[in-house]
């Protein structure tokens, strides 16, 4: 009898030499969410990082692009609108550290990742090129609510205090203690204690301990709502999780947030299992277009350059 689930006694931490690779790909969040400027080149549109300041008064042979054309209908009046630029980019980065995050448990004695250590290298490179650029970063954690909570900053005590967190992640092992998921009611908080407008890039496997879909996607909505760019890299062990891979032999499955066991084979339940993954994970997909959150693929069997290297550079390339 193989049980699926088994103790690890620690993770391997933080390398900081292989994060460094990132640090030649520049995050031009211009080219993530129109208007918003690097922290090396200044952006020509105006939009996300850019804020209205004022008006004044339209003078002859300057470019029209900035008139307030409603403004005109209202007062037959030429208005141009004034700009307030912010420098740098604020990102923040949200972690699920819940119990199911710690799926495959035995993936350190295997060399491998879990879902939770791979999320902590994959933040760990991003706020690494965000530093490199002088954006603000921050970062949040959760569980059944929220356990770390930093608003974006740059400084160097900051990001210190950033790896710190990060490092503190991958140094607790899954100690069989059953820490559930409320990522709808973590995600409203979030979304009311970042105030201004940012980045926001989940790392979640999005496995929630309601059972109303519609709590989780109206979360996702606020954030939406409140002007945040958003960003989910759905964490999972493609292989086991989606595919449901495994040897027809008897195994013993265990919920690692509810400490339910159930003994079977594979084989008696793979159609079902997978007909049902794939229905949650459509309409995650499809809520995540409407909403116009990038929805991002980040299996774990893969190395975390693979994941993020592909979709920074596809958000590089983009034409806005």
């Amino acid at each position: 009898m193989n049980c699926v689930f088994l103790f690890i006694s620690r993770i391997m931490p933080i390398n900081r030499q292989e994060i460094q690779r990132f640090s030649h790909l520049e995050l031009m969040a211009r080219q993530v969410v129109e208007g918003f400027i690097t922290g090396l080149h200044k952006s020509p549109f105006h939009g996300f990082s850019v804020e209205f300041a004022e008006y004044r008064s339209y003078n002859p042979g300057e470019s029209t692009r900035y008139i307030d054309w409603r403004l005109y209908g209202k007062t037959d009046k030429l208005y141009v609108k004034r700009f307030e630029e912010e420098t740098n980019l604020r990102c923040q980065i949200v972690i699920d550290r819940s119990s199911s995050m710690y799926f495959p448990v035995d993936a350190q004695e295997k060399g491998l990742d879990s879902k939770l250590s791979f999320s902590v290298k994959a933040a760990a490179a991003l706020i690494n090129m965000l530093n490199k650029q002088r954006d603000a970063t921050g970062l949040s954690v959760f569980d059944t609510e929220l356990q770390v909570h930093t608003p974006a900053r740059s400084s160097g005590v900051h990001m210190a205090m950033i790896y710190a967190e990060l490092e503190k992640l991958l140094d607790t092992p899954w100690d069989k203690t059953q820490r559930k998921t409320k990522t709808s009611e973590v995600l409203h908080t979030i979304a009311e204690a970042v105030h201004k407008r940012s980045l926001v890039m989940l790392f979640s496997d999005m496995f929630d301990e309601s059972s109303d879909d519609e709590q989780l996607f109206s979360a996702l909505q606020h954030l939406k709502h409140n002007k945040h760019e958003v960003i989910l890299f759905h964490v999972s062990d493609h292989a086991k999780e989606l595919d449901f891979n495994f040897d027809n032999r008897p195994y013993r499955f265990v919920d690692l947030e509810s400490g339910e066991e159930i003994r079977l084979q594979p084989n008696e339940i793979k159609n079902t299992y997978l007909d049902k993954v794939n229905e949650i994970y459509h309409e995650l997909k499809i809520k995540c277009a409407q909403y116009h959150i990038d929805f991002v693929e980040a299996d774990i069997n893969l190395p975390y350059d693979q994941v993020l290297l592909p979709y920074l550079m596809k958000r590089r390339n983009m034409k806005i």
